[in-house]
């Protein structure tokens, strides 16, 4: 496997408090690569930096070999790295269909005045958005859904749609922000291998998660964050005895 993306050297301080600290990540083509740590440990600040959200203090950035500057969302996501929240954030007043949508348009090829005047080649894009769309739903379990409000959907599907609009932008990276968080057992069971099927279909996937036992089952690497630090960093089973990562989430007497 290639490398898909390559950060080096994060920071990131708040004030008083060094939230991330030199802080390195790997992600091969095609894998599944999680990032886990006990709370506070700097996970969901590390994607906040990777993807626009906050700046860094310092770092180097590359995704599929190139170089990118993370200052802004939609920069991220035209550089091609797509995300999902710990907290859902859909819009919520809007069907599922739309929210879909809203995730197709940032590939338009259409500008602003071609659909004020909705132009014969606008409404053919505009089409193919809304067949692209229908598609994803039906991709994630969602297609019976499609006219919904958000608002109206189950927590499970709701996280379905995120995930189903965060594809529309075409990403070649797929960043998953614990995206089990509040799922009963079944949920988490259909979420992973929904998962699994992203990954099988050609996405490679970035993945924070608590969920320790969902982790080790379909990671194949790990990286480890305690205090804004990486500790640890290699396969699953490697991870899960060394012994840094167990004082971290278990004190030092269990270690």
């Amino acid at each position: 496997m290639s490398v898909l993306l390559h950060i080096s050297g994060v920071s990131k301080r708040f004030g008083g408090v060094q939230a991330l600290d030199d802080v390195g990540v790997e992600v091969q083509d095609g894998a599944i690569a999680g990032l886990i740590g006990p709370n506070g440990a700097g996970k969901t600040t590390f994607f906040n930096v990777i993807t626009g959200l906050y700046p860094a203090d310092h770092g180097s950035f590359a995704l599929k070999g190139k170089l990118y500057s993370p200052h802004s969302v939609s920069e991220v996501t035209q550089a091609g790295i797509a995300r999902t929240f710990q907290n859902i954030r859909l819009f919520k007043e809007m069907s599922a269909l739309e929210n879909v949508m809203v995730g197709c348009h940032c590939r338009s090829k259409v500008g602003i005045w071609g659909s004020i005047l909705a132009t014969k080649r606008s409404k053919q894009e505009e089409q193919a958005i809304r067949d692209k769309s229908h598609a994803l739903l039906a991709y994630v379990g969602l297609h019976d859904l499609a006219q919904h409000k958000a608002k109206n959907l189950s927590y499970g599907f709701q996280r379905r749609l995120e995930i189903a609009r965060a594809l529309a932008t075409e990403p070649t990276l797929l960043a998953l922000d614990e995206p089990a968080a509040g799922m009963n057992a079944s949920e988490k069971l259909e979420l992973r291998e929904l998962i699994l099927k992203i990954r099988a279909d050609g996405k490679t996937i970035l993945l924070i998660e608590h969920d320790v036992s969902l982790v080790m089952n379909i990671c194949d690497h790990l990286t480890v964050l305690d205090y804004g630090k990486v500790i640890a960093d290699g396969l699953p089973q490697e991870v899960r005895s060394h012994p840094e990562v167990i004082r971290a989430y278990l004190g030092g007497a269990a270690a």
